[in-house]
């Protein structure tokens, strides 16, 4: 423990000694087997004697958090030399007969063993005294006061790590609400400029009848578009981890068919020169969220042509199955690692081949929680031979 005599230092290091819960046992066995009226966890530092815990069989009136002026004890001294002092009759004792700590607190019998952490700070002291002479310095005594130090001072090092990984994750945890709540504000807020450019696209491919503004206008168009959606994504994702959850609207939907290939047919212009091969065989109602269930195929497809090979085509897949709705997408080119597969739902995840700028790693997580919300399971499988494959499987059927 740093060296602080602060009130906070302090009040933190008892507090530390009173979740201990086998102290206050230790302490009782030490006074039962040696006969000793008082024990106490100390708390030492050059300026300052701290009584941590306590167990006082003769009211010498000292309880947990009071404190002594440290150089009238004789803690001082044994961590100065990191070793235990033991007195058995000090009136008697060469040494500490004439010392002026038994004869201000009318000590005989006194036994100090250090308390060092397993870094080397030096915590404090395991002590105990009596004003009656007591044989305390058998070996036995002596190193069960070892052994009760070393294990307090093994306790104290575990809490200070625990206390530390803790106070780490709610800073990782206050981190984390801090990014959401600001992608949730971003994404909020860009939606009136969208807006404004989407307005301006649409008045140059009105008003102008040259051909090269009318196609600057539906390029213009194309790419607010794709910006809506990551916008969505972005808005999905943070209501999805800061508790509101990604809500559905399942209705009854005669044509999800058509919804699913006008996603199709929108990511194939958006992207010329790619092939994209549809077989979309839903031809019965089905109960979903038709708007979701678009906005699933939509980052499915766009993760296949944004990693795909450019020169392989993507195939998209959408049957009935029995009671569930299957929608697959796959494409060709370098596979997933198998370390890496596991990974690919979470948020903010990107490959390493992933170029800069190649966006924020939450459209996947946004599938899994689309899927996870119709009551389904998104898998992918990645290989050399068969390519990647993503199948979501959701249980939309009446």
């Amino acid at each position: 423990m740093p060296n602080n005599d602060s009130e906070q230092a302090i009040a933190r290091d008892v507090e530390a000694i009173s979740r201990i819960s086998a102290v206050p046992s230790m302490l009782r066995v030490i006074c039962k087997n040696t006969g000793l009226g008082f024990a106490a966890v100390a708390r030492v530092t050059e300026g300052n004697w701290t009584a941590c815990a306590v167990q006082d069989d003769i009211q010498f009136g000292l309880k947990a958090g009071g404190q002594l002026d440290v150089s009238t004890t004789l803690c001082i001294e044994a961590r100065a030399a990191r070793r235990p002092i033991v007195i058995d009759h000090a009136s008697l004792d060469p040494v500490y007969r004439d010392h002026h700590t038994p004869r201000l607190y009318n000590i005989e019998s006194y036994i100090s063993v250090p308390i060092v952490l397993p870094n080397g700070e030096y915590f404090g002291n395991l002590c105990a005294i009596d004003p009656r002479p007591r044989v305390v310095s058998d070996p036995r005594t002596v190193t069960m006061f070892t052994l009760f130090a070393e294990l307090i001072a093994l306790q104290l090092d575990s809490e200070g790590r625990q206390h530390a990984t803790e106070s780490a994750l709610l800073n990782e945890r206050a981190t984390a609400e801090l990014r959401e709540q600001f992608i949730a504000v971003l994404g909020h807020d860009l939606r009136n400029p969208l807006a404004a450019v989407s307005a301006s696209a649409e008045v140059l491919q009105r008003r102008s009848k040259e051909p090269e503004t009318i196609s600057i206008g539906r390029r213009l168009q194309a790419t607010t578009r794709r910006m809506a959606r990551l916008i969505d994504d972005v808005m999905d994702f943070a209501r999805a981890r800061m508790g509101s959850g990604l809500y559905v609207t399942l209705a009854p939907e005669d044509d999800l068919r058509s919804a699913l290939c006008d996603v199709v047919a929108e990511l194939r212009d958006a992207n010329p020169g790619r092939t994209v091969l549809e077989s979309i065989g839903i031809g019965q109602r089905v109960v979903c969220d038709r708007g979701r269930l678009q906005q699933l195929l939509s980052n499915l497809l766009g993760n296949a042509l944004a990693y795909g090979a450019r020169d392989e085509p993507v195939k998209v897949d959408a049957w009935i199955e029995d009671d569930c709705v299957v929608v697959s997408v796959t494409n060709g080119g370098q596979p997933i690692a198998k370390d890496d597969l596991h990974k690919v739902f979470e948020p903010y995840w990107r490959p390493a081949t992933s170029k800069p700028g190649g966006g924020l790693g939450i459209g996947l997580y946004i599938c899994s929680q689309i899927v996870e919300a119709h009551g389904g399971v998104l898998d992918v499988t990645s290989s050399e031979e068969k390519g990647t494959r993503f199948v979501a499987r959701l249980r939309i059927c009446e």
